[in-house]
């Protein structure tokens, strides 16, 4: 599976992981979560809960101090599977939520977070504590940023709220004078050698900075004046640089502050260009299909699924609502066959026998679709349901939908 896919599965899989999460409540404070960051020794986390189980017997409810007790032990169980964290650590939320009657069931979620955790946290409540991870849901895509005028420049990432300063340099550039004559025409001409020199300055140091970038969706160029302007227009950026560039936008300031200015002042470009990403996939699809033989297109599960296996498909547009699982199953009397449904049996009857079939495979519909998609290098763009792109597809098209290689 390629970066893009790899880290589209990765990021579609936790943020269903976290919607189950998120609704989930307790009868009393009887749900825990664990943070364990990277830097955090297995050891001691072992201890800390050992302690918490100690003080958990002060629990005047006896219901809610076993089902606490049960907790920990689940989690503690779960921990010794592990010599050290993960790489960005690890959560675990465990407890017994309520069932039919007075009836409880222990569940326990276990998640490797796509940012690294940086604090170790524990917490026994009616719901489970996900706000450090609900924030890692939050788009997360690169923008470079270039903040400048004749006397100072700074290179800069906006990854999604975060900006991170890559560079700052001041110019060599002369400022005014008040020569005449002939010595105004030789400073003037120094002035523009000068600030041609800084301009290729800026461009060499952004080539470095953003040129390598694929997850970079978009350049913005900021700072007061007409300076900005020049440089773009008069084509000192890369040719690849130049393509990426979404805009000039004025700031007061070139430093540091200038670039939350510009971010600040290039928000609803960025809103435009986040949503253009799924406008042109799906109008891409439409194109297609209003061609009289339905050009390099398909819809609908089984057709999509079809030309996946065939190797035909070249991009898959799959919604983020489709809450579906695909199911495959094997009876004694030799049949195999899968089907999609709603939600996960808990036994088959054999369509040929009729007796009860074994269940070889429970999986989220999406995530069958990236396991196919792997097999033929095909790349899969999921696309929100908010949208009102993401909305056509889910009511149009039932939520899946293939741009093609050719037909079949």
């Amino acid at each position: 599976m390629d970066e893009r896919s790899s880290a589209e599965r990765a990021r579609y899989d936790f943020k269903k992981a976290m919607q189950e999460i998120v609704d989930i409540r307790g009868r009393g404070t009887e749900l825990i979560s664990v943070y364990v960051p990277p830097s955090k020794q297995i050891f001691d986390v072992m201890a800390y809960l050992r302690n918490e189980y100690s003080q958990s017997s002060n629990i005047k409810s006896k219901s809610t101090m076993k089902n606490v007790q049960s907790a920990i032990d689940s989690i503690m169980s779960r921990l010794r599977t592990y010599k050290s964290p993960p790489p960005k650590g690890i959560v675990i939320f465990c407890g017994e939520v309520p069932r039919a009657g007075d009836q409880t069931r222990m569940i326990q979620h276990v998640l490797e977070p796509p940012e690294a955790i940086t604090t170790f946290f524990y917490r026994c409540d009616s719901q489970f504590y996900t706000e450090p991870l609900l924030g890692m849901l939050q788009d997360k895509k690169t923008y470079g940023l270039i903040t400048m005028d004749r006397s100072e420049a700074t290179l800069g990432l906006l990854t999604g709220s975060k900006i991170v300063v890559i560079k700052n340099f001041d110019s060599m550039v002369p400022r005014k004078h008040r020569q005449g004559g002939q010595s105004a025409q030789r400073f003037e001409r120094l002035i523009e050698i000068a600030a041609h020199e800084f301009f290729k300055k800026i461009a060499d140091n952004a080539t470095e900075a953003f040129l390598n970038r694929e997850e970079m969706m978009g350049l913005l160029v900021g700072g007061p004046g007409a300076t900005k302007d020049q440089f773009i227009r008069d084509g000192y950026l890369h040719h690849e640089l130049q393509k990426k560039v979404v805009d000039t936008f004025d700031t007061g300031y070139t430093d540091e502050y200038g670039l939350r200015e510009l971010v600040e002042n290039a928000r609803s470009a960025i809103v435009d260009i986040e949503l253009m990403q799924e406008k042109e996939l799906i109008q891409r699809l439409l194109t297609e299909i209003r061609n009289i033989d339905g050009g390099l297109s398909a819809y609908g599960e089984e057709v999509v699924r079809g030309a996946t296996l065939a190797g035909a498909a070249d991009i898959l547009l799959l919604s983020e609502g489709l809450n579906k699982r695909r199911v495959y199953v094997k009876c004694g009397c030799g049949q195999r066959y899968a089907y999609t449904t709603s939600s996960s049996p808990d036994k088959v009857e054999c369509r040929s026998c009729g007796s009860q079939a074994e269940i070889e495979k429970d999986i989220d519909l999406v995530d069958d679709f990236f396991e196919m998609a792997d097999q033929f290098g095909t790349t899969v763009e999921i696309i929100s349901a908010d949208s009102e792109e993401g909305e056509m597809l889910m009511k149009a098209f039932g939520g899946i939908a293939a741009i093609l290689r050719y037909r079949v």
